[in-house]
């Protein structure tokens, strides 16, 4: 499946201490805090690279594209763009690189949740088109069930040609 990342600018203190890493953050709390984001947010954008993409020019690429597709999606241009990891990204604004900003960073927090409630939505509906796959329980990550399936029935279009099956 496609690669999602966030934009999001806050507009001041987010009023859900439930606000953390989506990683650790239940998806039935990602689920009521993503709403809650985009209302209390002052922008918000979504960004996506697809499986085409990504095969081309590989993940690490593809994700800094669905980074920057999320930033030119902004209706308004922050003083600082502030990105999880350990690259910088030129959009034509000051940028700084924070590693394990998900986890201390509120603004990358929040947009670490919409990408992946976007992400999770999309996977799910695509599972409706092609429920060979069970997409809707694992959303495309390579747990036992989705590399089960994966040999079994092949490759949906979907799939990353450049993914390695474990």
């Amino acid at each position: 499946g496609p690669v999602t990342a966030a934009a999001v600018i806050l507009g001041g203190r987010f009023p859900d201490e439930r606000l953390d890493d989506s990683k650790v953050v239940h998806p039935q709390t990602r689920e009521e805090l993503a709403p809650l984001i985009r209302e209390h947010s002052r922008a918000w954008a979504v960004g996506w690279a697809w499986p085409e993409e990504i095969d081309r020019i590989n993940i690490h690429h593809a994700t800094l594209l669905a980074m920057v597709r999320a930033f030119r999606g902004l209706d308004v241009t922050p003083g600082l763009v502030l990105v999880d990891g350990r690259f910088a990204l030129a959009v034509g604004a000051p940028c700084r690189a924070e590693i394990d900003g998900d986890a201390r960073i509120p603004e990358i927090m929040a947009a670490s949740i919409l990408a992946k409630t976007a992400r999770d939505r999309w996977m799910v509906r695509y599972a409706r088109i092609d429920d060979r796959y069970g997409f809707e329980s694992h959303f495309g990550y390579a747990t036992r069930s989705h590399r089960e399936r994966l040999r079994l029935h092949g490759p949906s279009p979907i799939h990353r040609r450049s993914f390695k099956l474990c």
